[in-house]
């Protein structure tokens, strides 16, 4: 896999922490728990990851400056049996998302070994597209020839 060095851009630049973060193939090689990112309609969303294994207690979600970030912590080693054959990861682990300008954590429910975590956007009002009425200069050119064609008629009656 072919990985990006950032670094001559982090010395030469200010700001654009979140944008290499983005970029950066490695942050996204993380693929435990798996996820699915499901539309349910326009503007919202539904995240769900596998923690088979994990219960309310040991999970985390938390939403900060547009990232979302679930953790999962494991319980304590001395609590764990002695497996054989281990093919049930049971790992802690800590997952992030940046989530896109005004997109909202709604709801997070533990249902069947899934976290489901309900995401919606709202544009604020100002940012909302609005619909801008067109006027027509016809109206007032009516009006304005209605007043000159009584003041011709005035002018000739006197």
């Amino acid at each position: 896999m072919t990985r990006f060095d950032f670094a001559p851009l982090y010395r030469s630049s200010v700001g654009f922490d979140r944008l290499f973060r983005l970029l950066d193939p490695a942050a996204q090689a993380v693929g435990y728990p798996p996820y699915n990112i499901e539309q349910l309609d326009e503007g919202r969303y539904r995240l769900t990851l596998a923690v088979a294994g994990f219960d309310v207690e040991d999970l985390g979600v938390e939403f900060r400056d547009n990232q979302l970030i679930v953790v999962g912590k494991s319980g304590r080693e001395d609590d764990r049996p002695s497996y054989r054959h281990r093919g049930i990861a049971g790992r802690g682990f800590a997952r992030s998302f940046e989530l896109a300008d005004y997109v909202k954590v709604v709801g997070a429910r533990l249902e069947n070994g899934l976290l489901r975590i309900d995401l919606v956007r709202e544009l604020p009002e100002e940012k909302q597209p609005r619909r801008i009425e067109i006027r027509t200069a016809a109206p007032r050119k009516i009006v304005e020839k209605a007043k000159k064609l009584v003041e011709r008629v005035s002018k000739k009656a006197a």
